[in-house]
């Protein structure tokens, strides 16, 4: 049986080809929040391993300052310890799933991508093990849920439209599974593998 992930690998950055420069949608945020440098951070896209490969995604604790609420990758902000995006994305997903790093095989990169917030992340695809624990950490993460990739290929589950935001249109996407909400950055994301797949 081929591997059910063998699109997902095909279509990554080599780990040896990290992304570099603006994020693929640079010019769109350089319009709404200007071009200062931004600040770095890595998110995992971690596909736990089964006949039916399944996407780990959190729901954000409903306290934080930024994007309280929101369904997210496990990740943030880059600390100067971290040796690179690859090390930022385990050290965080160990933080917020306990997901213990022994468990996850990095495989490549999607396209860094700029947000609202300042940060251009370095999105790191990686395979789970199927035995790999994962519980939220009550401070940061209020819910962890898992998606399968069937879901994400399907072309009906997309759903397209826009939002004012500081006086400019933005074109969003998102994605709406067992109650869970998909959009901003983590839909943004999700779409750009879509393309890189040629599924889009």
């Amino acid at each position: 049986m081929s591997d059910p992930l063998s699109l997902v690998v095909s279509a990554v950055r080599p780990l040896a080809e990290p992304p570099e420069g603006p994020g693929w949608n640079y010019r769109e945020m350089a319009e709404l929040i200007g071009d200062a440098p931004r600040r770095p951070a890595a998110v995992l896209v971690g596909w736990r391993e089964g006949v039916q490969p399944r996407l780990v995604l959190t729901v954000r604790n409903d306290s934080l300052q930024a994007h309280a609420g929101q369904v997210a990758f496990p990740g943030g902000r880059t600390d100067p310890e971290d040796a690179d995006a690859v090390a930022t994305a385990l050290r965080e997903s160990e933080e917020e799933v306990g997901l213990d790093r022994r468990l996850v095989t990095p495989i490549g990169f999607l396209d860094s991508f700029d947000t609202i917030s300042g940060y251009r992340i370095t999105p790191v695809v990686a395979r789970i093990a199927p035995e790999a624990s994962l519980y939220p950490a009550p401070a940061e993460v209020a819910e962890v849920f898992e998606v399968p990739l069937g879901f994400f290929l399907d072309p009906a589950n997309l759903r397209r439209y826009t939002m004012d935001f500081r006086g400019h249109r933005r074109d969003m996407v998102e994605f709406i599974h067992g109650g869970h909400r998909i959009w901003g950055a983590t839909a943004a994301m999700l779409v750009n593998l879509l393309q890189r797949m040629g599924r889009l």
